[in-house]
């Protein structure tokens, strides 16, 4: 007697789990009708298309940005040129900043000079204030 009473419960519970696939199987046919697999796939590979051809442009105006910030070349073409023209006017900076006066300037000489100047304007100011 348990055996069948096992027995009808298997064959319960497999047919429970058959209505169960049979509503699963409905709505994936129902789901499949309304995806349309194949328009889908369509998409799919246009996004793929899009993404590879997104990725190659940002290659391409990365290696443009990194081409134009990184212009060491044209740094040495401007200094070389800027040399070139000073060679051909006759200017050598070297050697006028080796002859130009080195250390410092004596502070004594430059309050004389600061000094005489305010005399100088002084004595005329009197001047003018007694005729």
């Amino acid at each position: 007697m348990r055996g069948i009473a096992t027995h009808t419960q298997a064959m319960h519970a497999h047919s429970s789990v058959a209505v169960g696939m049979k509503g699963a199987t409905k709505a994936m046919a129902a789901m499949n009708k309304q995806m349309e697999p194949a328009k889908q796939a369509k998409v799919m590979q246009e996004f793929q298309k899009q993404s590879a051809q997104m990725d190659m442009t940002t290659e391409m105006m990365s290696d443009v940005i990194d081409d134009a910030l990184d212009d060491d070349e044209a740094e040495e073409e401007t200094e070389e040129l800027t040399n070139q023209v000073l060679d051909e006017i006759g200017i050598d900076i070297a050697s006028q900043l080796s002859s130009a006066p080195k250390g410092r300037i004596a502070a004594k000489n430059t309050e004389n000079v600061g000094s005489s100047g305010v005399d100088d304007l002084e004595k005329r100011l009197a001047a003018l204030r007694n005729p």
